[in-house]
């Protein structure tokens, strides 16, 4: 019935502002944090209409611990004679140059994917990137979360191997492909988002933070670090308000962001952004909430935060709230 059905759209009229192609990607990692590496790297072209072309696989080694090998099976033994990123980054590239970058959850592989590139200094030539667990929610698809398997599932891909790179990336296939006739069938704007390149890396201690940094953000670019080469864009919704407590976040929120958090911050903020919120550097009486793991510091954020009743949460409950954002009104 699934096949009758991309038949069938396949055979229509293909949306003209449709990409010409796409990569879709997985990358595993040695953990989520600013300085975490890439262990290895699937990526599946695909044609305008998401039909496979080829697929690629390699592992990479990270020059460090490989971090959770209970999750991607890669140990310190497996990777030993497995090639450093520039090593491969030629060969990724090609896979990438000239399509939309595919993944789910896509701005976590991004930021992964951008930081190798810049430690190497090159950049990917990726422009434009596409979220599945986006392309879900403008589809509407029934699912009961947005992992992976959920939409495995619904769409009858079986797993073979999770958090395999390859397999994953083969699985992310195989379920974007009908995704991309429902939307085309639908005439649903594929939800493409800007990959902004990083401009500047080097190895070393974190930047340091400070007052000057707009309360808790970075206070400058130094060795071991990066920033994007543009500004990120303005929020287009108004906001709708602070956060009810047990209700979900609604685009247009404005999150302010306080002390250190466990996922690196950019990749937060990008999180955030994608989901249609609005990322403020300073707290005041409109911010919708306040992100910390420290709620008793004494940061002015904080402090501000208690002043103004701001509602506040901390990362973990943060990111369960980035699942299920309630779009504008009228949007």
């Amino acid at each position: 019935m699934l096949e009758d059905r991309t038949t069938a759209a396949s055979a229509a009229s293909w949306p003209a502002a449709y990409p010409q192609g796409y990569a879709v990607v997985d990358v595993e990692t040695t953990g989520l944090a600013r300085d975490d590496r890439i262990v290895s790297a699937a990526v599946y072209r695909l044609d305008a209409r998401g039909e496979v072309e080829d697929h690629w696989y390699t592992t990479v080694n990270p020059e460090r611990d490989p971090g959770p090998v209970w999750i991607h099976g890669l140990t310190n033994e497996a990777l030993e004679g497995a090639p450093l990123f520039p090593e491969i980054a030629e060969e990724f590239a090609a896979r990438l140059d000239g399509r939309v970058l595919v993944a789910h959850n896509a701005v976590f592989d991004w930021s992964m994917i951008a930081r190798e590139y810049a430690r190497a200094e090159r950049q990917a030539p990726v422009r434009q990137r596409l979220c599945t667990i986006a392309l879900s929610k403008e589809l509407g698809l029934p699912l009961a979360n947005h992992k992976l398997e959920s939409l495995a599932a619904h769409f009858g891909v079986v797993q073979q191997r999770a958090h395999h790179a390859l397999d994953d990336a083969r699985v992310l296939a195989e379920a974007f492909r009908p995704s991309l006739h429902a939307a085309a069938r639908g005439g649903v704007r594929l939800p493409l988002l800007e990959c902004r390149p990083l401009t500047e890396w080097a190895d070393g201690p974190a930047p340091r933070i400070g007052p000057q940094s707009g309360g808790g953000g970075y206070s400058g670019y130094g060795p071991g670090s990066w920033r994007p080469s543009r500004k990120r864009p303005a929020c287009p919704y108004p906001n709708p308000g602070r956060y009810e407590p047990g209700r979900p976040l609604k685009q247009g929120m404005r999150i302010a962001f306080s002390g250190d958090t466990s996922v690196d911050r950019e990749l937060l903020e990008d999180r955030a952004v994608d989901a249609g919120l609005h990322v403020s550097t300073s707290l005041s009486r409109l911010t919708s909430l306040l992100v910390t793991n420290d709620p008793d510091s004494g940061t002015s954020k904080v402090v501000r935060a208690r002043q103004f009743g701001t509602p506040v949460v901390d990362e973990a409950a943060f990111g369960q709230l980035l699942l299920d954002v309630e779009p504008a009104d009228g949007a």
